[in-house]
């Protein structure tokens, strides 16, 4: 199994929306966002209002080979809000 993190950008967006609305890989096998995986700290608004400027949330992604991995890479740092992808080490 291979992992790719991401760092999204949150900014302008409700809740999870930003992780929803990325147009994932195909071959994706399990995918987890949230602020324990990494994030720009905590939200200084209500969950009523949108994200704020500058916010961001982490997300990891497994595939099944490295190949695969490269090209899940490729796949979300062509996506606007994604800022940062790369397969973590040891996978």
């Amino acid at each position: 199994m291979h992992r790719v993190r991401l760092r999204i950008n949150l900014s302008g967006t409700y809740g999870n929306q930003a992780w929803e609305e990325l147009q994932h890989f195909s071959d994706v096998l399990g995918g987890e966002f949230g602020p324990d995986l990494g994030s720009s700290g905590p939200c200084d608004h209500s969950a009523a209002s949108p994200h704020l400027e500058g916010e961001w949330c982490a997300a990891l992604i497994e595939v099944e080979t490295h190949l695969l991995a490269e090209y899940a890479v490729a796949h979300y740092l062509e996506q606007p809000r994604v800022i940062d992808a790369f397969i973590e080490a040891g996978g």
